[in-house]
């Protein structure tokens, strides 16, 4: 395979293209989505990781580390099998996965770029269709790009309705640890579903039916002219003194907010201010939830362990909306207590349990979040998705951490996307990529350009040589 693709503004160039399936054979079977997965329109993920050339550039060839990583995916495949399927539809047109070893599709590209060229903060130029592949079949897809400076680029998409965040963080430090040959891997995967089984009779509270709704029942999509503005990519850094800050000020009624509620409340109030002043349109936020706990709490150890180590979805986005007018005249604190409260009411076992049991109420008509679409009477809405565990700095091969490493989610629909995680210098700053609005962002870079600044290898340069 000898492919040159060019783009701006630099040449890719996809010199082989194979299949790796799991080391050892597999019986075929069929792994059923949980209520919560089908709750996944299809969409595909991706994420990527950059290293530095490696200082024993010798020992470890391109060659070398692309043997590596195939060898240690066949290894870890073999736990995480669901990767290594395919996605189809049963009876009732619902998804299923087929564990089939099918294989990922690993595709090995040269890129006539220097790591410290990249231009990170605008991913839709450097990342996206070159460094992170476009899936084309599978659940999992892998391209490793080697750099002119020597250094390397391993980006991966995964398909969301087989695993959310967590269950791909799993898979990313499982496979850099069966490269470095540990021993034993510090967390196996668990694909009981009988874990999220509806309750008989099940029941759950109507407030899920202002956050949940049947595909059938949404809007259709909104029709746009060419000149309408349209969601892009932007990745920035916010440093751990001025998050303090943020946290201060949403903690001035005299609660105490954590940074992710400050931070969600900010950008609440700069949606809202992207809009014509004085609108009397919503503006809508969503913050996804990471259930695991939520289902665990108050069950015996083991219960909790095997949720701990649960592969698949187990996510809710509680949602609330206020005035427009209402998020630019109050402060901080007062949308943080909002984003609180909005918070709060699916931090419960309950609400988790009614989310299945509300999905069982519907199927098999497909359902989805109503946040995904756009509002009825036209306003904004963004979804902030927290990915504080992102394990940017535990995803290494054997050749060193990782100087760099992102989630890219150009997710589609009408809202934008925000997901901070931790930068992987370690000293509390945050990264955070966002699929917003132009005007939106171009509302970010002008008045809170103190707070989202853009990242740029001078950034990474501070804290590791690039080179």
């Amino acid at each position: 395979m000898d492919m040159a693709v060019k783009v701006d503004p630099f040449l890719v160039e996809l010199r082989r293209k194979e299949v790796v399936a799991a080391v050892l054979p597999m019986l075929e079977h069929w792994l059923p989505q949980s209520n919560l997965d089908l709750l996944l329109p299809p969409l595909d993920v991706g994420v990527f990781f950059c290293y530095k050339k490696a200082e024993d550039d010798n020992l470890f060839s391109f060659t070398y580390m692309v043997s590596v990583l195939k060898k240690a995916m066949a290894q870890a495949l073999v736990t995480y099998y669901a990767f290594a399927g395919e996605v189809v539809q049963n009876s009732l047109g619902e998804p299923e996965v087929i564990c089939n070893n099918r294989g990922v599709d690993f595709i090995e590209a040269y890129a006539d770029v220097e790591l410290q060229q990249l231009n990170f903060h605008n991913p839709d130029e450097c990342i996206e269709g070159k460094l992170v592949p476009k899936k084309k079949q599978g659940v999992l897809s892998v391209q490793v790009t080697e750099l002119k400076c020597g250094g390397l680029v391993v980006g991966c998409t995964f398909d969301h309705q087989v695993a959310d965040a967590y269950s791909a963080n799993m898979f990313l430090v499982s496979w850099a640890e069966m490269a470095r040959s540990k021993p034993v891997l510090s967390l196996l995967p668990s694909f009981r579903r009988s874990l999220l089984n509806p309750r008989h009779p099940g029941h759950y509270d109507p407030s899920l039916d202002n956050m949940y709704m049947p595909i059938s029942a949404m809007p259709p999509p909104k029709q746009k002219n060419p000149d309408d503005d349209h969601l892009i990519s932007r990745i920035y850094y916010i440093e751990a003194n001025q998050l303090s800050h943020l946290q201060s000020l949403a903690s001035a009624s005299g609660e105490r907010r954590t940074k992710l509620e400050a931070f969600s409340a900010f950008v609440w109030k700069v949606v809202a201010a992207s809009t014509e002043h004085g609108s009397n349109k919503n503006c809508r936020i969503g913050i996804v939830v990471d259930g695991r706990a939520q289902l665990s709490g108050g069950d015996s150890g083991e219960k909790a362990v095997m949720m701990s180590a649960y592969f698949g979805n187990v996510l809710s986005i509680p949602c609330d909306e206020k005035r427009i007018t209402e998020l630019e005249e109050r402060p901080l604190s007062w949308v943080a207590n909002a984003v609180h409260e909005c918070l709060q009411a699916a931090r419960t076992k309950e609400h988790f349990l009614g989310l299945i049991d509300w999905v069982e109420a519907h199927r098999p008509e497909p359902a989805m979040t109503k946040i995904y679409s756009a509002s009825e009477d036209g306003g904004p809405a963004v979804v902030v998705s927290s990915g504080q565990r992102f394990p940017v700095s535990e995803v290494d091969f054997g050749w060193g951490k990782p100087v760099f490493g992102s989630y890219h989610f150009p997710w589609g629909g009408e809202t934008g996307y925000v997901m901070p995680m931790p930068s992987p210098v370690g000293n509390g700053d945050w990264v955070v990529y966002m699929h917003m609005l132009g005007g939106q962002l171009e509302l970010i870079e002008t008045q809170a350009a103190y707070l989202f600044r853009p990242l740029t290898s001078d950034y990474l340069n501070k804290h590791v040589y690039l080179k």
